[in-house]
């Protein structure tokens, strides 16, 4: 157990840290929450390391305007102009950096995922493990990890406590401090709530990191930003996000003392006092209240963390999904289907999410499989989509989901296009940017093996094949850029052959006979014509 005592000691030695780094996350930055950069629209800010927008006189990026996807969208959202989200961000922002190279940050100030060193140059790809493998020491480091978060302000980033529309088109900004965790509760929620048509009425149905295809390469960001955040505050560039593989258990495991906060002894609901987690205000978590006052999540808090796993609806969710479950998920070779949202069938997406069956792809959505059992399972602050990152447990479950989401890219290999480019529903096609993260990311920049993104999972590493793997990518690469140029000189090489053939057998006929010790030049059996030569590139 980690005691108060050593939470302390790591909080105080680890805040200290802030003096001298300076975290980086995603949503409004700081430096553009303000009605000059509202106003002209723009949020180019200067790099400190030489001063210009974007560092332009260091060749690191320029402000540019913003490209915006012009591909259709799905018939989910039914409205044009009505919600900030469309479109993002170009309601608040249409000039913002565009990054050269390995660079990265709403000022080109960082560099890209999976890349380090001054100039950006050096690749490196980190491990994530299995959370039950973690030494004590490094669990409790985790634990003290997440509760500096908690307690530490960003220092980049605000929030937005109102609409644009509210804040008179950007002369009166409505903007708020946050803390470095809750930073990433608030975005979680702003992308998946509901959207305010006036008066008392809203629309349900929209999400922008849900129930459509951008759900996982979401969700993949998300994480990636939540890792880099806690690298900074705390200076450890080693860490990564622990996973809890849920495969096939029997209860919660990572629900007691130890880990994420057992069960209040009085109260099944709450964490148990011993945890450090107990004292944890969550915020984000009364869309009605929200909606009814035309509002948004303020970020103030709203009560304890609220968990009684196992304690759930068991007709939606009778269990935690099984072995089977995720390996059937991982046979589909559909990563999307029909009207890509909750109601598609053979999708893998949609099954790994949890709307369709786990045995039969079959869209489902009064049942809860795979992503969404786990959600529903804890039964609390998880089990409700806008606020469910407010517990620790979150970012191991997500953790591992974004685990199969790679095992399934590494087992279909699909090309880029196989992730839809049109007819999405809102926010979800291949070129749309993310909601709400600045800097600007796409659906289908995420859409490829996690190591190109610069780390790997634990039980997913092959040892001896990875160095040949690592080899081979690269020309794999070269040859789906060329695969219709090498098909057409199959075709071709083998008319030459059978031209050529042709030549010396009529040639052999000509001499009378060919002598024991010329060899032909093709060797022909019985299953000469059965040889197939396949390709997977």
């Amino acid at each position: 157990m980690l005691s108060c005592c050593s939470v302390s000691m790591l909080l105080f030695a680890l805040g200290f840290l802030l003096v001298i780094l300076q975290p980086s996350a995603g949503q409004f930055p700081r430096v553009c929450a303000n009605v000059q950069s509202l106003l002209s629209k723009e949020c180019c800010p200067p790099w400190e390391g030489d001063g210009s927008p974007c560092g332009e006189l260091s060749s690191r990026g320029s402000c540019q305007n913003i490209l915006l996807s012009q591909a259709p969208l799905g018939p989910q959202f039914p409205f044009s102009g009505v919600d900030d989200r469309e479109d993002w961000p170009s309601v608040f922002y249409n000039r913002t950096c565009r990054c050269e190279g390995n660079f990265m940050g709403f000022n080109c100030g960082e560099c890209k995922f999976g890349f380090s060193g001054l100039n950006c140059t050096e690749r490196q790809v980190k491990t994530r493990r299995n959370i039950f493998q973690l030494t004590a020491s490094e669990k409790n480091k985790f634990l003290a990890y997440l509760n500096l978060a908690k307690n530490i302000p960003s220092q980049d980033y605000v929030i937005a406590t109102g609409t644009y529309a509210q804040m008179n088109n950007g002369s009166n900004p409505m903007f708020r401090d946050i803390n470095v965790y809750d930073l990433f509760v608030w975005m979680h929620y702003y992308a998946s709530r509901d959207t305010l048509l006036g008066g008392s009425n809203v629309w349900r149905d929209i999400d922008f990191a849900h129930e459509a295809p951008g759900f996982l390469p979401w969700h993949r960001v998300f994480l990636l930003m939540w890792e880099r955040q806690i690298q900074r505050i705390t200076g450890d560039e080693n860490f990564t996000i622990p996973y809890w593989d849920w495969r096939d258990a029997e209860d919660c495991e990572v629900c007691n003392d130890e880990y994420m906060g057992g069960r209040h002894p009085t109260n099944p609901n709450l964490l148990s006092p011993a945890s450090i987690f107990s004292s944890w205000q969550v915020i984000c978590t009364r869309s009605e209240e929200y909606n009814s006052q035309q509002a948004l999540c303020s970020a103030t808090g709203e009560g304890p963390i609220r968990r009684n796993p196992g304690n759930n609806d068991k007709s939606r969710t009778p269990r935690l999904p099984s072995s089977a479950d995720v390996e059937f998920c991982l046979s589909l070779t559909q990563y999307e289907s029909g009207p890509m949202d909750k109601m598609a069938n053979y999708s893998f997406r949609n099954t790994l999410e949890g709307f369709a069956d786990p045995q039969t792809a079959i869209s489902n959505p009064a049942q809860s499989g795979l992503h969404n059992a786990l959600h529903i399972y804890m039964n609390g602050s998880m089990s409700q989509v806008q606020g469910s990152a407010n517990d620790p447990i979150f970012v191991l479950h997500h953790a591992f989901v974004d685990s199969i989401f790679e095992r399934w890219l590494r087992r279909h290999r699909p090309m880029l296009e196989v992730y839809p480019a049109a007819n999405a529903p809102i926010g979800h096609n291949r070129e749309n940017y993310m909601v709400p993260f600045i800097p600007l990311y796409r659906n289908g920049e995420f859409f490829k093996p996690s190591r190109e993104l610069g780390y790997d999972y634990e039980y997913l590493q092959e040892p001896a094949l990875q160095s040949f793997q690592d080899f081979l990518t690269p020309y794999l690469q070269e040859a789906r850029q060329i695969w219709a140029w090498l098909v057409g000189a199959a075709v071709f090489g083998g008319i030459v052959t059978a031209v050529l053939t042709g030549l010396v057998r009529a040639c052999r006929k000509k001499k009378g006979g060919t002598s024991s010790e010329i060899q032909p030049l093709l060797v022909e059996s019985e299953d000469y014509n059965n040889i197939s030569y396949q390709s997977n590139f």
